[in-house]
């Protein structure tokens, strides 16, 4: 059966590329064996995760060499992501695993001083080969496009036949690197189209219906054969001028939605302040769970309004249900249906029991999200065991926790850790010794003037001996790729951010840290990107209730001279 196939070497979300595809009037069929590749008129090869892990799957599985007799061939073919750094030599990730060698070039880790890594979030880029040719492949000029990565190929290193290959650059920081590659029917992006919005799903629509094909047969007529590498695309002698970039990368705006089941047993979107959320009854007590609207349609409205990344907290234990039958994961599998920007999903990531005694690692409740649409998870209470152990170890991991197993299969950037501290006022530093102490804006009830933010168990039921620059140190040395910042003192008092709190974070990691709790107008949101650098804000409550709708925040983070990403006109398929 001939067509358009998917080569899924089994990490990561796939599930949003094939919903895209699907959007757009396609059929896609997965490639099960070998000999699949070879039957393809459109190969899309897409991947998450580390380098290393790619090549040896497709070692494994038997791909690499029918997929180089394929790319040898000029057939159209797409990678994205970790699917586009396989055709280089080889990876700094992995220095001993060598790549398909299609391109000449290797991989390198980012070495950026002054930017967070992973390269996390919305980025634009630069055409190298002619704006035309760029827009021939669904490419827009000044369009920002999800990256998530920590290794990228350099622009302003290696070989001169690496850059010949070159559509688009991107710089993040002080350095630029490729972001895309395009030579005859080979074409590659370093970001991820399926999680682009509407501005990436246009990419893969160029793709699958021919027009990023247009030029291919010049690009064959003019093949430079004394640069040809042994089963690969020989590249072009240089035909164009570089294009200068720029570091245009954006701040995101992360709308969360915390979904627990009701009274009923329906799956409601939910918020409450200091974590409770059920609706006060006048003269005292407690009454249904607050509902603010369903999980998939307000996901959706989300990202119609402009919404940079989706987060889903999943409140509710189902302790009585069996992992495969979570209804988060068909919240998940719906939403990915129409929603194409970053999913992620926290609560209930560790090892999990069924009703029936079934035991699930960590690792495989993770994958399962994966599959059924989300991009990243978020853990914990886990994070907070897993640095207790760290530090109980000397300084290090044993390669069993949950941050370890799965940024190890899926990458770091697939690893998000919620951090639920609250204030410990003390009088002076040598009043919690063991502790990272400082001063708060205001004083503690008693007039203490200093605190330490202690970290918190069970949806903050429960205090640890342990503060959160402890833990977020400790889960970045563990494999971790970003910190998602809650603040109990601050969860539903709409007065702005923990700004004391959120500096102290950002200056403990070099990963990219979510400011969460607090947001109370569009303005907060301008105060934490200009006070603390952090990459993301997030909010709740504001947004469901439309009280600071998101339309009216990014308008005036633009104001404000933030750079933000644009919300996207909605697809015409």
């Amino acid at each position: 059966m001939t067509g358009t196939y998917l080569l899924d070497y089994g990490a990561g979300n796939v599930r949003s590329l094939v919903n895209a595809v699907k959007k757009l009037g396609h059929d896609i069929t997965y490639v099960k064996d070998p000999s699949d590749i070879l039957k393809a008129d459109k190969l899309i090869f897409p991947g998450v995760g580390a380098f290393g892990s790619a090549m040896t799957s497709l070692h494994t599985k038997k791909y690499a060499e029918p997929l180089k007799q394929y790319l040898a061939q000029n057939k159209p073919f797409m990678g994205i992501c970790v699917g586009m750094q396989t055709l280089f030599e080889g990876s700094d990730e992995n220095p001993d695993v060598p790549g398909l060698g299609v391109i000449p070039g290797r991989v390198r880790l980012f070495e950026s001083t002054t930017k967070a890594v992973p390269h996390m979030g919305w980025n634009t880029t630069r055409s190298i080969q002619g704006p035309q040719r760029a827009q021939d492949c669904g490419l827009e000029q000044d369009r920002a496009y999800y990256f998530v990565h920590s290794f990228a190929v350099l622009f302003n290193e290696g070989s001169t036949e690496a850059k010949e290959w070159t559509l688009t650059t991107t710089q993040y920081g002080d350095q630029v690197f490729i972001s895309s590659v395009r030579r005859g029917n080979i074409f590659c992006t370093q970001f991820h189209p399926e999680k682009s919005g509407f501005a990436g799903v246009n990419v893969l629509k160029a793709f699958l219906d021919g027009s990023a094909a247009n030029g291919a047969q010049a690009d064959v007529d003019l093949i430079a054969q004394q640069h040809t590498i042994p089963g690969s695309l020989s590249v072009l002698a240089p035909t164009t001028v570089p294009n200068p970039s720029k570091d245009e990368f954006t701040k995101r705006i992360v709308a969360c939605l915390d979904v627990r089941a009701n009274d009923q047993g329906d799956l409601v979107v939910t918020k409450g302040d200091q974590y409770d959320v059920r609706e006060q009854i006048e003269g005292g007590g407690s009454g249904d769970v607050r509902n603010l609207g369903k999980p998939v349609e307000l996901a959706r409205r989300y990202f119609e309004e402009g919404a940079d990344e989706i987060t889903f907290l999943n409140i509710t234990s189902f302790r009585n249900c069996p992992l495969l039958d979570m209804p988060m994961l068909e919240v998940l599998r719906r939403t990915s249906e129409t929603v194409f920007v970053p999913l992620t999903i926290g609560g209930g990531i560790k090892d999990v029991v069924d009703p029936d005694g079934k035991f699930h690692p960590a690792l495989e409740v993770a994958g399962e999200y994966f599959r059924n649409g989300a991009d990243k998870v978020s853990i914990g209470s886990d994070a907070v065991y897993a640095a207790e152990k760290y530090y109980a170890l000397g300084g290090r991991g044993d390669g069993t926790s949950a941050i370890e197993t799965i940024a190890h299969a899926y990458g770091s950037q697939a690893v998000v850790i919620s951090v639920d501290p609250k204030k410990v006022y003390v009088d002076s530093p040598a009043d919690a010794p063991t502790h990272h102490v400082i001063e708060p804006l205001q004083p503690g009830p008693n007039g203490e003037k200093y605190c330490w933010y202690q970290c918190t168990v069970s949806g903050g039921r429960e205090g640890r001996d342990l503060d959160v620059r402890q833990l977020v140190v400790a889960c970045q040395a563990l494999g971790a790729g970003e910190i998602l910042l809650n603040s109990m003192d601050q969860d539903g008092m709409k007065q702005g951010y923990d700004m004391v709190l959120v500096q102290d974070v950002r200056d403990a990691v070099r990963i990219p840290v979510i400011a969460s709790s607090g947001a109370g107008s569009a303005q907060h949101f301008v105060d934490v990107f200009e006070k603390t650098g952090v990459e993301a804000a997030l909010a709740a409550g504001i947004f469901h209730r439309r009280e600071v709708p998101l339309e009216e925040v990014k308008g005036t983070l633009r104001q404000n001279g933030i750079r933000i990403r644009n919300i996207d006109a909605p697809l015409a398929v």
